[in-house]
């Protein structure tokens, strides 16, 4: 195999979305390796957490990540040039020209819903995200994306070749190691079983609170929980009115056995977002046994098929009961399809090929 440095950016975050899928994706691509093998992960030197592996080696930074631009552009492509590695990157970013290796695009939403970056500081995150989608669409070796919505995008966007784009889905295998911390129901004060729908996710503007929160409206015998990160700079400041609704527990960040419990003993797990390259929370909450009511659009109907219940995410009254008194198929083939261990065989297998 060629020699592979993996950019270790994602050590830095909280393990949601993309740095979930890139910690749970090397675990099992580690468990791949032989020793002819030559990968490696580029560690900051203020990386949360470091994973122990049997065969990918840990190279540490004396650098901090401050900047992701100057990260993943400076340090992280230096370190490459100095290692005679190919990079590979899992979070959306990668390092310039013919230092861009193998790479990961999630989903293009920046360039999709460029308006949804409102403040001077999102309009430069747009901004830098939809430079990298171009600049990992024309460099890298191998652009990886997580469904056939995503694949067809950077087909149709950026002109990629559709041979030189490999599917590598995402799973929640991660989910049957996580313990459930029931100790949210007190501090949540007190919730029973089956009596409040769940929602989770980074609250930005595609995750469509707006939707939660005009049902809530709606339907005030219906309780909401939402965990997530409520930031002033992602939000409208519409809807700050969603704190007075007695209706709806704003949970703020929760841990992943709590976030089990809260999917184990929902009525049903709710996701109105409307852009997602592939959407793995709902996934998460039917491995731990919930009925999932998501929106009809993006990747969403492609991932779930007829295991799920579907809304119009711009359409809030709708009567969830009698939503979810309609059969749907059992998640069991999901589970199956979505494999983690499967995903990390096809990228290993990808990455052979360069």
């Amino acid at each position: 195999m060629t020699k592979f440095l993996i950019n270790g950016n994602f050590l830095c975050r909280n393990l949601t979305g993309i740095e979930r899928f890139a910690w749970e994706i090397c675990a099992r691509l580690d468990a791949l390796l032989v020793s002819s093998d030559d990968i490696s992960l580029f560690v900051p030197a203020n990386a949360k957490s470091v994973p122990d592996y049997a065969h990918i080696k840990i190279i540490k930074s004396d650098t901090a990540l401050k900047s992701f631009p100057l990260w993943d552009i400076v340090v992280f492509a230096k370190a490459c040039r100095t290692h005679g590695a190919i990079a590979l990157d899992f979070s959306n970013t990668a390092p310039l020209g013919k230092t861009c290796g193998a790479a990961f695009i999630h989903d293009i939403y920046a360039k999709d819903f460029p308006n949804d970056f409102t403040s001077f500081r999102d309009k430069l995150v747009g901004a830098y995200c939809r430079f990298h989608y171009w600049n990992i669409c024309k460099n890298a070796r191998l652009v990886c994306t997580v469904s056939h919505f995503s694949k067809k995008q950077i087909m149709d966007y950026y002109g990629v070749p559709e041979g030189k784009i490999s599917i590598i889905y995402s799973g929640s295998n991660h989910m049957n190691t996580i313990q459930a911390d029931e100790s949210v129901f007190e501090k949540l004060g007190g919730l029973k079983k089956g009596e409040f729908y769940f929602t989770l996710g980074s609250l930005s503007l595609r995750k469509n609170l707006q939707w939660i929160m005009k049902h809530a409206e709606l339907y005030r015998n219906e309780l909401f929980v939402i965990s997530g990160t409520m930031l002033k700079n992602v939000i409208p400041n519409e809807l700050e009115k969603i704190k007075l609704l007695k209706n709806i527990i704003l949970a703020g960040y929760l841990s992943d056995g709590q976030v089990k419990a809260l999917m184990e003993k929902c009525k049903a797990f709710v996701f109105p977002s409307y852009f997602e390259g592939f959407g793995l929370p709902p996934l998460e909450a039917l491995s731990c046994g919930a009925p999932v009511i998501i929106s009809n659009a993006a990747s969403l109907p492609e991932i779930y098929g007829d295991c799920a219940h579907y809304i119009d995410p711009s359409t809030p009254d709708v009567d969830l009961d009698a939503l979810l008194a309609k059969p749907v198929s059992s998640p069991a083939p999901l589970f199956k399809k979505y494999s983690l261990d499967n995903s990390a065989k096809k990228l290993y297998a990808a990455l052979n090929s360069l």
